[in-house]
């Protein structure tokens, strides 16, 4: 499958935006080029703002332009983004409840040789505990590319995820996206796979080294963890019974806590949780990376057949 990045598919989804929406306006931290809100600005000088690295100013103005009745996006590196602004992130915008959309790119630990210090591993959680936030992962760069349009069509306040590196593009350009909605890629009843970002695709190969030994998971897009799909997920952990959560993120308050807080009081199952166990990153490659701190494909498998024990 070719490989294209996330944050491109929010750079194409700027530039529709732009041709369509005369209220959109773009803001970044010194990092248009890294964001890809350069691609806007080539096209809509007028309507972008490079606020030089000044992360907290740049979410002040975007605060501002929203209650001036623009639909800003605020573009910076996640761990940025989230880390420095999060006061303005809270009072400003959400306090405010300013329809500012935040864009965060490079993400995770796939980050890679920038090390710990630029690996977002606890941006979900520090984004969906805030009152009125939206919180979007795109699976692929197809779909970051739907998001970043669905998110200006949204009333209130949006962080939007993204990755660096280039990887499989999973969706179809005809899949219906929705914020909200999940997407079943996989039909299955044996386990449920429930996963956001990059790791939807290591999800689905995981299911595939699965059904070689006559184990049927269903694999679930879970592109939008808050507002949480609480109805599509507790159909999926009725019929399954197992389920198994990944993320490219902290375990403690990400995909996985989010689902657990829904599901627990209404149908717990089995579950096992694939993800990031209370520890920073480092600098190295992606791939190894990803196996180092057990986010690959392999560990989604393992996970699937722990829970199975348990169902």
């Amino acid at each position: 499958m070719p490989g294209k990045a996330t944050r491109d598919g929010l750079g194409e989804g700027l530039v529709e935006l732009g041709r369509t929406n005369p209220d959109v306006v773009v803001l970044t931290g010194d990092l248009a080029g890294s964001t890809r809100a350069e691609w806007f600005a080539a096209k809509y000088p007028d309507r972008f703002f490079n606020m030089g690295i000044c992360e907290q100013d740049m979410v002040g103005a975007a605060a501002g332009l929203a209650l001036e009745a623009k639909i800003p996006f605020a573009c910076s590196f996640s761990v940025f983004l989230t880390g420095r602004a999060y006061e303005q992130i809270r009072i400003s915008i959400c306090y405010n409840e300013a329809n500012v959309k935040l864009a965060g790119t490079h993400a995770g630990l796939t980050v890679g040789p920038d090390g710990a210090t630029a690996q977002a591993l606890e941006d979900i959680a520090a984004m969906r505990a805030l009152p009125g936030m939206a919180v979007v992962v795109p699976a692929d760069a197809l779909e970051a590319r739907k998001a970043t349009i669905a998110a200006a069509a949204h009333k209130g306040p949006v962080y939007l995820r993204f990755s660096r590196n280039p990887y499989p593009l999973i969706t179809r350009e005809e899949d219906a996206f929705a914020i909200g909605k999940i997407n079943i890629l996989r039909q299955g009843h044996d386990v449920a796979i429930c996963a956001c970002g990059l790791m939807v695709s290591e999800a689905l190969a995981a299911a595939g080294k699965l059904a070689e030994e006559g184990i049927q998971a269903a694999v679930a897009n879970v592109h939008t963890i808050k507002p949480l799909d609480t109805a599509a997920l507790l159909e999926l952990t009725r019929r399954c019974g197992a389920m198994v959560t990944a993320e490219e993120h902290q375990l403690a308050g990400g995909l996985g806590g989010a689902i657990a807080e829904a599901v627990v009081t209404q149908h717990p199952v089995p579950t096992e949780m694939v993800g990031i166990r209370d520890t920073f990153g480092e600098s190295g490659g992606e791939r190894e990376l990803q196996q180092k701190y057990g986010i690959t494909d392999r560990d989604i498998y393992e996970a699937a057949k722990r829970v199975l024990k348990r169902k």
